[in-house]
């Protein structure tokens, strides 16, 4: 488990029930680990699972392959698409 209390340390409080301060307790003794230990290294995980989770885009063989064909197989720009581009380089250069 990767050490987050290390290096420089800004302050994070919460109020909690007297019920989920006794959770928080238990379950800290339980990983021999104080309290502030135990909610810091566990808000830290989830946030890098939902971190995760929310940059990763997953795909089955199947669609990574429709995806993969679509882009070997790519039609050629149109005029709009040309007119676009030209548009948005004199834009950007202008």
């Amino acid at each position: 488990m990767e050490n987050v209390l290390e290096g420089p340390r800004k302050r994070i409080t919460a109020r909690v029930s007297k019920n989920v301060r006794s959770t928080l307790e238990q379950a800290a003794e339980l990983l021999g680990a104080t309290v502030n230990q135990f909610v810091v290294q566990t808000a830290y995980q989830e946030a890098q699972r939902i971190l995760e989770r929310e940059s990763v885009i997953r795909l089955s063989q199947e669609d990574a392959r429709k995806i993969l064909s679509v882009l070997d197989s790519a039609p050629k720009p149109n005029k709009a698409l040309k007119d676009a581009v030209k548009a948005f380089k004199d834009s950007v250069l202008a």
